[in-house]
C-alpha cells in the first residue's frame, strides 16, 4: 500500500462572493488577521504529514505563488534590523515543496482536480478545498489519511448540515457504520433539493482519493451547473471499489461566506497573541451596547 504523500488544492475560482475586494487579488490571499486563508489549508497538510502540494491556480492567481516564494530583499532587512521573530514566520511560507499548475478554463471541480493527474501519477492523494478551514485536535487530513491506512480505500469527510442546506452540498446515501463515525456509502449526490436528500450528511472540503479518480474525471459527463463535478466521479468509483464516508466532529469555518470569514477572523483572533486580550474587551464593549439597544427598541 503506498503512502498518502500529496494534496491537491484547487484555487482557481473567481472569488465573485467577495467582489470588489476580489477583483484584482485572489481571494484565497484574503487576510485572517495576518495570515492568508490559503496558508490554513497548507498548515494542515503539513501538519498531517503530506510532503508535497500542487495549487491549481487560474486567473490573476499569482499572488499565491509570491506569498510562498522566497523575498531574498525582505528577508536580508528582517536579518539586519535583528528581528529573526519575523523573519523565521515568513521563511516557514517559502520552505515548502509547492507545485503549481493553471486551470485555464472554469469547468468546476472535477476538471480542476484532473489536472493534478501528472503530479499525483498512481498514488493516493488529498484535495483540500480552501473555502473550509478545519479545526479539530488531529487536522482533519490526518484523520483522512487514519482511515485510508485502516481501510485501503477512498474516503471523505462529511458532517451533518441542516437539511433545508443540502442543495448547497455534494450529500451522501449512507448504507451504514463500517465503524464508529465510518460509513459506508450507497451513492453520492450533488446539490439535491431538501426533498430529495438522501440524509443531511453533507461533503466539507476535504477527500483522500485513488489515482483511479482519474480514468472516470476524462470521460466525466458535466452535471449540475454544466461543471465536471468531482462528486460525480466519486460516485462512479463507488461503483468499482469502496468510497467511505468519515464524519467530521470538529469545528468547520466556511470562509467561502462572508459571515463564515468574519466568524473564523473573530474567533482566530481571540487567540491571537497580539490583538486577543484589545479585542476582547472590544466585543464585550460591543456586547453591551448591543444589549442596551435591544433594550431601548
Amino acid at each position: 500500500m503506498k503512502k498518502v504523500r500529496k494534496a491537491v488544492i484547487p484555487a482557481a475560482g473567481l472569488g465573485t462572493r467577495f467582489l470588489p475586494a476580489t477583483k484584482a487579488m485572489a481571494k484565497e490571499m484574503l487576510p485572517i488577521v495576518d495570515k492568508p486563508t490559503i496558508q490554513f489549508i497548507v498548515e494542515e497538510a503539513i501538519a498531517s504529514g503530506i510532503e508535497e502540494i500542487l495549487i491549481v491556480t487560474g486567473k490573476s492567481k499569482r499572488s499565491i505563488e509570491d506569498h510562498f516564494d522566497s523575498n531574498i530583499e525582505l528577508e536580508q532587512q528582517l536579518e539586519k534590523k535583528g528581528k529573526y521573530d519575523l523573519l523565521e514566520l515568513i521563511k516557514k511560507t517559502s520552505d515548502i515543496s509547492l507545485f503549481f499548475v493553471r486551470q485555464s478554463y472554469p469547468k468546476g471541480l472535477g476538471h480542476a482536480v484532473l489536472q493534478a493527474k501528472a503530479f499525483v501519477g498512481d498514488e493516493p492523494f488529498i484535495v483540500m478545498l480552501g473555502d473550509d478551514i478545519m479545526e479539530d485536535e488531529v487536522p482533519l487530513t490526518k484523520q483522512l489519511i487514519d482511515v485510508y491506512n485502516e481501510t485501503h480505500a477512498s474516503n471523505i469527510a462529511v458532517m451533518e448540515v441542516p437539511h433545508e442546506d443540502t442543495s448547497k452540498y455534494g450529500i451522501i446515501a449512507p448504507e451504514r457504520e463500517y465503524s464508529e463515525g465510518i460509513y459506508n456509502v450507497l451513492n453520492f449526490v450533488e446539490k439535491p433539493k431538501p426533498e430529495d436528500a438522501p440524509s443531511n450528511l453533507a461533503i466539507v472540503g476535504r477527500y483522500l482519493l485513488t489515482p483511479e479518480i482519474f480514468n472516470i474525471l476524462e470521460n466525466q459527463e458535466p452535471g449540475a451547473g454544466n461543471e465536471i463535478q468531482l462528486t460525480d466521479a466519486i460516485d462512479t468509483l463507488n461503483l468499482t471499489q469502496r468510497v467511505f464516508a468519515k464524519r467530521f466532529d470538529g469545528k468547520r469555518y466556511d470562509i467561502g461566506s462572508k459571515l463564515g470569514f468574519m466568524e473564523m477572523s473573530i474567533d482566530y483572533g481571540l487567540r491571537h497573541p497580539e490583538i486577543k486580550d484589545d479585542l476582547r474587551v472590544h466585543l464585550i464593549e460591543l456586547g453591551e451596547k448591543l444589549k442596551n439597544e435591544t433594550v431601548e427598541e
